[in-house]
């Protein structure tokens, strides 16, 4: 049972599959004008999904040696993700005991017979993979009955397409290479963060500006060190953080809620010797004494002096190497199981406790989410959540760069009467939160 997502799949699938194989076609989707002269090219088994009688011929059919095609979404995708999972599908393939062999085709999403123009960005010959998984069965559930029979069958067919979706994602790689991956398939030119300066940034000048501040922590850091990040919700933020996964380096987001002995603590902990941070942000935020009692256990380097050290040699360098990353960057030299972050819990039952994130922990977050919500490039995600959080780095931060979205950061979540009013003005789609924020949000809005 394949997803049928894009207008090239079936016609994919009956060149690749080894075998003669029967398509199940909505009767409706069957008289299409645009459907029409492909049905003679295959045999097609015209069924009503919403009709009993309908089902129980499907049923017949699979019972034979054969080997059918049946799209369990009912129509083609608008979102490019997985869709709604019909419960007909699933209960034909409990009763008639077939197997079901998922497959997915990756890829023709991008290209120009894909009904998503104006959602992705469309190309000539994108790269298509067409991904086949072992076979697996829907059990029988004699001892159900009706609506609850077609119901459990429905969502077993749906967990079984959802584990397709992440099984053949690929989140076995370096977050810096899914960064460069994820601009070749939206464009160097599409506008992905965004945060109180007003200034939107493009994939190719987070690139940019990753390289540039990489080449002035190289000579104060070393490989596999962990360094501290106290810093806001912001771009520049996320240039710290890509930049020190890119050198190896492993961030260790601070959580500057606890207060200077919650800092010390975590920079004990994960043996944290320089710590980056910002002379605005420690003034703005009323951090002087914190920052004061850290910078006796470590080395503070603020980015204010980073940036006045960065040259237009410096510049134009990093301009050229995020220009030529497909030339000189080896992405299968970065170890996915690699650390990627330190997370540190609040500290409420003792001391800070540090948690090692790998890269694949990351992105496999990413792409889990993914297999049950649907994300556009279109989507503008709100992220009020601090980094240091570990939804606020995972989901909120690093999902919508990865994902082609656009993220808004806001420093802090806890401004109730303004991140309504600033969501609606960027038009926001996604908000990550817990239902204390949104019940605290919903009761500050502006009523319409």
């Amino acid at each position: 049972m394949p997803t049928i997502r894009r207008f090239l799949d079936a016609l994919l699938l009956g060149v690749f599959l080894p075998d003669k194989v029967t398509f199940a076609i909505n009767t409706h989707i069957s008289e299409r004008w645009w459907l029409k002269p492909f049905l003679g090219l295959s045999q097609v088994f015209r069924m009503d999904p919403t009709h009993p009688l309908s089902l129980k011929d499907l049923i017949h059919h699979l019972q034979k040696d054969s080997k059918t095609v049946i799209f369990p979404e009912g129509r083609l995708t608008e979102t490019g993700s997985l869709m709604k999972i019909y419960d007909g599908p699933g209960l034909v393939a409990e009763k008639s005991g077939a197997k079901v062999l998922p497959i997915r085709f990756e890829g023709t999403q991008y290209s120009h017979f894909s009904k998503l123009r104006n959602i992705v960005r469309l190309r000539l010959f994108p790269k298509i993979t067409m991904h086949i998984l072992p076979p697996a069965t829907i059990p029988e559930h004699r001892e159900l009955t009706g609506k609850n029979r077609r119901k459990l069958s429905g969502h077993i067919l749906a967990d079984i397409m959802t584990d397709m979706m992440f099984k053949t994602s690929h989140y076995q790689q370096s977050i810096f290479s899914c960064l460069l991956e994820a601009r070749a398939i939206h464009g160097g030119s599409h506008v992905i963060a965004e945060d109180l300066e007003r200034n939107p940034v493009t994939y190719d000048q987070v690139v940019t500006r990753t390289l540039a501040l990489s080449s002035l922590l190289n000579a104060m850091t070393q490989p596999g060190e962990y360094v501290g990040v106290m810093l806001p919700n912001s771009t520049k933020t996320l240039y710290v953080v890509l930049a020190l996964q890119y050198l190896k380096r492993i961030p260790a987001m601070l959580n500057f809620s606890t207060g200077a002995a919650g800092m010390v603590s975590a920079c004990q902990i994960a043996q944290v010797n320089t710590v980056l941070t910002s002379r605005k942000f420690i003034e703005m935020a009323k951090l002087e004494l914190e920052a004061e009692l850290l910078s006796q256990q470590t080395r503070l380097v603020y980015l204010e002096d980073l940036a006045a050290s960065l040259s237009w040699q410096d510049k134009l360098k990093a301009l050229c190497l995020a220009k030529t990353t497909d030339i000189w960057y080896d992405r299968d030299a970065d170890k996915s199981d690699a650390p990627a972050v330190v997370l540190f819990t609040s500290g409420s039952e003792g001391l800070p406790k540090g948690v090692v994130l790998s890269h694949s922990n990351v992105l496999a977050n990413h792409q889990q989410v993914a297999a049950r919500i649907s994300f556009t490039p279109q989507d503008v995600v709100l992220n009020y959540l601090p980094m240091f959080h570990s939804f606020g780095f995972t989901v909120a931060t690093l999902l919508p760069v990865m994902a082609g979205m656009k993220v808004f950061f806001y420093p802090t979540p806890l401004h109730y009467a303004v991140i309504p009013e600033i969501a609606y003005e960027i038009s926001a789609t996604i908000l990550f939160g817990t239902n204390t924020f949104f019940a605290a949000y919903a009761k500050k809005s502006t009523p319409v």
